[in-house]
């Protein structure tokens, strides 16, 4: 399952997030979305966690958390809906 991590903390690393969720289980991928230009992170990132029963255990045992002065937000990534035409 894919995981949306919003909320950031700008020095939160990518080693750092996957620690966290695996406390829950394995993580496949973790892709904190940086700017294009100074490669500063942007305050989201994306989570991949291949067992289903782990990433729900992530995403209610994480929602809300704090991290690094910032608290979680932690949620099922929904696709991004295309405009009608």
């Amino acid at each position: 399952m894919n995981i949306y991590t919003g909320n950031l903390a700008p020095e939160v690393t990518e080693k750092e997030l996957r620690e966290t969720f695996q406390a829950f289980g394995q993580v496949a991928f973790v892709n904190i979305v940086r700017d294009r230009h100074n490669r500063v992170s942007i305050g989201f990132g994306i989570l991949g966690m291949p067992v289903q029963t782990e990433a729900e255990a992530a995403i209610a045992g994480l929602n809300g958390k704090e991290l690094k002065g910032k608290s979680l937000t932690v949620n099922l990534l929904r696709p991004r809906s295309l405009p009608a035409s």
